[in-house]
């Protein structure tokens, strides 16, 4: 695991930090269909998150027995999630921040923190880790002015993050809960966007 960091973005007044990202349905294909994004990074030199509804064919479980760790109980049914097209061979764990201070970490808010080093799944292994947390293989990049210009296309709607949908809400489920804040629901919007 143990993955470096993307690098962190500028901020910007503008920042999109700590939001979802919900996938419009022109976006249609790929692991971003239907997906629900949280934004760890935004600034003038681009954006990266965790997709937190795409679950994969592995579990926590085979993670762990993968990096050599043997858990004190079963994981077998904790999902993986691949959380994005970059790097899908790294560990990414968004989990809420806590007393405990992990090897390699980002600090998204006081709350939410996204850590990649071994040291965080030992800990979780041994239930000693945070108690919410979520696992994922990759992460989503944009380059610098990459974001701005699908939201400009209308490719993605966004809503501040919060707590309950990325951690308590089932994973089938985000994405609707996420646009419910907003009073949309995804199963009524047309793929075709108009412009004034």
């Amino acid at each position: 695991m143990s993955a470096p960091l993307p690098p962190i973005a500028s901020q910007s007044g503008s920042s999109l930090r700590d939001h979802f990202l919900l996938a419009m349905p022109g976006l249609n294909e790929g692991i971003f269909a239907h997906s629900i994004t949280y934004l760890c990074e935004h600034g003038e030199s681009g954006a990266m998150g965790i997709i937190i509804n795409q679950p994969l064919e592995l579990n926590v479980g085979e993670i762990f027995e993968h990096l050599d760790i043997s858990p004190r109980r079963d994981f077998s049914q904790e999902i993986v999630f691949a959380g994005g097209p970059v790097q899908i061979d790294h560990g990414f764990v968004l989990h809420r921040a806590g007393a405990a201070e992990w090897d390699s970490s980002l600090r998204v808010t006081p709350d939410i923190t996204l850590s990649t080093s071994r040291d965080i799944l030992r800990a979780i292994a041994e239930d000693e880790g945070p108690e919410d947390y979520l696992i994922a293989l990759g992460y989503a990049g944009w380059s610098a002015g990459q974001l701005e210009e699908e939201l400009s296309h209308n490719a993605w709607l966004t809503v501040p993050a919060d707590s309950h949908t990325l951690f308590h809400t089932p994973w089938q489920q985000r994405l609707s809960a996420a646009a419910g804040r907003l009073g949309i629901d995804m199963n009524l919007i047309s793929a075709q966007a108009g412009h004034a």
